[in-house]
């Protein structure tokens, strides 16, 4: 599950962490031109002219009716954020407020349905 910046370059897609004019592609295992930050973890920087695209990936779902973002994953539970802006609904469905306004709990991942990637 994906959440964050992914750019696109010689039509693979990374991570990614747009800076400025740069934009730093991320690698789990060494490849030319990418740097050890640390171990498991190989940056290379490019100038924003040289990525095809860089946009914002969540990965969206519904769990119990009602629309949520996947924020992380557990074992067989998944950590949601509810998106529908009701709160006695996600009151009801049991919800931490983790902020002002903003609600999420851990789902059965068997009780999720409908995930997919929003481009944002």
């Amino acid at each position: 599950m994906r959440d964050g910046y992914i750019a696109r370059w010689q039509e693979m897609e990374y991570e990614a962490s747009p800076d400025g004019d740069d934009v730093r592609i991320y690698l789990p295992d060494p490849a030319p031109g990418f740097e050890e930050v640390r171990p498991g973890r190989y940056v290379r920087v490019l100038s924003i002219g040289e990525v095809e695209d860089v946009c914002y990936i969540r990965t969206a779902c519904v769990w119990r009716g009602e629309p949520f973002i996947i924020l992380g994953e557990h074992n067989t539970w998944l950590r949601v954020e509810y998106t529908g802006g009701k709160a006695p609904v996600a009151i009801e469905l049991g919800l931490e407020e983790f902020d002002f306004g903003v609600y999420q709990g851990w789902a059965a991942k068997a009780e999720v349905t409908d995930v997919r990637e929003i481009r944002v």
